[in-house]
């Protein structure tokens, strides 16, 4: 009885330390994900404060406190911050070896926040990887794809990569090519383009709406339209400028060609 009551006795700081280090690790965690809420918030507001970088110095503020936190925990262990130094600076190379990709990443969403090649709600494409920019953090970059897929890019390889901004600048060119038959007047099918492209608001007057001939092709002619819009009119103004003109065509009897197939039969 007296062996049970010494045991007892022995485990009882060590349950009660394990109990605290899971209250203090519970509270950190929820108190890490807070702040880091707070002050993403908080310079997401300022206007002068690009959201990206609130997105990152959000994720850096929760990681520093959930290591102050690992650090407390270790301390209710009886580990002292000294102690941990000295491990840490001894197990330093060991842990760079096997971090070396996620250190990787780390350095790299640095340098994504500081040369700020994409922001948040950007359309970008990153080594063949496309999608608008949701989420830019210590470690990874969150994409989504047109139809709401979520890929995650690690920032090592978003930093290393080609990476491809179609909403970097205010407007954009859109361009279409058209195949008018050979019978079919060249001029009169241009007018018709140009008719079309200015008669839409969203076509902009400067730069000038741009048709030539740009290929006589095995079946058709055809006419190539360079047309300037603000970025965010690009692929409405693209799909219905298309259908706009092909009415047109129809309408003033512009015809456009399409292969067709010639059976030839040999009699014995």
């Amino acid at each position: 009885m007296e062996e049970v009551l010494s045991q007892t006795e022995a485990y009882g700081p060590v349950v009660l330390n394990a109990i605290k280090a899971l209250i203090v690790l519970i509270v950190g965690w929820i108190a890490a994900g807070m702040i880091g809420g707070m002050v993403r918030r908080r310079i997401n507001k300022t206007p002068q404060i690009d959201p990206t970088l609130g997105n990152f110095v959000a994720s850096m503020v929760k990681w520093v406190i959930l290591a102050i936190v690992l650090v407390a925990v270790l301390g209710i262990f009886g580990i002292q911050a000294t102690s941990i130094v000295a491990i840490l600076g001894a197990a330093s190379l060991a842990i760079g070896l096997a971090l070396q990709g996620t250190l990787s990443d780390l350095a790299a969403g640095v340098m994504l926040v500081v040369f700020r090649p994409y922001k948040l709600g950007q359309y970008v494409d990153i080594g063949g990887t496309a999608g608008t920019v949701k989420d830019l953090n210590l470690f990874v970059t969150e994409l989504v794809t047109p139809d709401n897929v979520q890929i995650i890019v690690p920032n090592g390889q978003a930093w290393g990569s080609i990476i491809t901004n179609y909403s970097a600048h205010d407007t954009r060119r859109v361009d279409l090519v058209f195949g008018i038959d050979y019978g079919d007047s060249a001029d009169t099918a241009m007018q018709i383009i140009e008719e079309v492209a200015t008669a839409d608001e969203r076509v902009l007057s400067d730069p000038a709406p741009w048709v030539r001939v740009t290929n006589l092709g095995d079946s058709s002619v055809d006419l190539t339209a360079r047309i300037w819009c603000n970025a965010a009119d690009y692929w409405e103004l693209k799909f219905q400028l298309t259908k706009a003109v092909k009415e047109a065509f129809d309408a003033k009897g512009i015809s456009i060609p399409y292969p067709h197939a010639v059976e030839i039969q040999k009699k014995g």
